[in-house]
């Protein structure tokens, strides 16, 4: 039991540690510099006009300095990935992106940063019962993207967050609906019905689910001991039958081949001495053979005994006719 709850610890550790790699945002750098740049452009451009002016006055460099703010505020790069969600006054405007766009100050503003790439979040539904009345632990990632920025900004307020709940309560709601045996067995079917079910809760946050992947099912360690007792009962049934059916179809043969012999004694002479000589044929060796089974090799002399006819004359027949 500590090892199992060891066991699931460690997964919540590993998808809280995926989740903060998930997170972290590709570098800035070069937004950032051309901020700078435009901001220090405008600066030296103002400081150069107070400079150059007759007299230096104070609301001269406050200008200046507001002048390089407000160009700070006009000037903005999306990246390549993104889309930008503007409001004007406080109402949604427009969305734009990638690439340098303009904000009006003070009137627009830019109230979202919108990933389009492809995220993956890992989610697990811990203790859930099968329909079975099983309790398992299924981990299992998602793979999912914001399509419309639009409604991932408005519609919802953490959009990443919404899905990750609903992942949790999706893949809740069909264990409780499917038995173990089914969930062990069509893991493809069961990420088919969870991508189906998410992607229906979060269209309309402009989000769509590429695709859901199980990673493990985890069941009590009782109950695998239980099923490997069972699949090993039900391996030595299927031996049993299989040996079974083998001396079943060897029996049938047997009858056939005695059919055979009774219709034909010779058959059954030949039989008799492909037997002996199957026997020493390896090694060698001098065969003892009974009264009884020395029979077989004579089976004329013994139809004659049948018909009660004398040994001496049934043997000098015999001679003669071998002669």
């Amino acid at each position: 039991m500590d090892q199992e709850k060891e066991s699931y610890l460690f997964d919540s550790n590993e998808i809280d540690s995926s989740r903060n790699r998930s997170k972290k945002p590709a570098s800035r750098l070069g937004v950032y510099l051309f901020s700078s740049f435009v901001f220090l452009f405008v600066l030296a451009v103002a400081a150069a006009f107070v400079l150059l002016s007759p007299e230096i006055k104070i609301w001269k460099i406050v200008v200046g300095a507001l002048a390089a703010l407000l160009a700070v505020s006009l000037f903005h790069i999306a990246l390549d990935w993104e889309k930008i969600v503007i409001l004007r006054f406080g109402k949604y405007h427009r969305t734009v992106g990638p690439g340098l766009f303009f904000v009006i100050p003070i009137i627009e503003f830019v109230t979202a940063r919108i990933d389009q790439r492809t995220i993956t979040t890992p989610f697990m539904a811990e203790k859930t019962l099968t329909a079975d009345t099983v309790p398992i632990n299924v981990d299992a990632v998602l793979f999912w993207m914001v399509w419309d920025a639009r409604k991932a900004t408005l519609e919802v307020q953490n959009y990443d967050l919404a899905v990750s709940w609903a992942a949790q309560t999706a893949m809740r709601d069909i264990i409780g609906r499917t038995t173990l045996a089914t969930i062990l067995t069509n893991r493809e079917k069961l990420d088919a019905e969870l991508r189906d079910t998410i992607d229906q809760k979060t269209e309309s946050w402009g989000i769509t689910v590429v695709s859901v992947e199980i990673r493990d099912i985890i069941i009590p360690d009782e109950l695998q001991d239980a099923m490997s007792k069972e699949a090993q009962a039900e391996r030595e049934r299927n031996a049993r039958i299989i040996l079974t059916k083998a001396e079943k179809a060897i029996s049938e043969m047997f009858v056939e081949v005695s059919n055979v012999y009774k219709e034909n004694e010779t058959a059954l002479q030949l039989r008799v001495m492909n037997l002996v000589y199957e026997g020493v044929k390896e090694r060698g060796g001098l065969v003892v053979v009974p009264s009884l089974f020395s029979d077989g090799f004579n089976i004329g002399l013994r139809n004659r005994l049948d018909k009660d006819i004398p040994v001496a004359e049934a043997k000098k027949e015999l001679k003669e006719t071998s002669e």
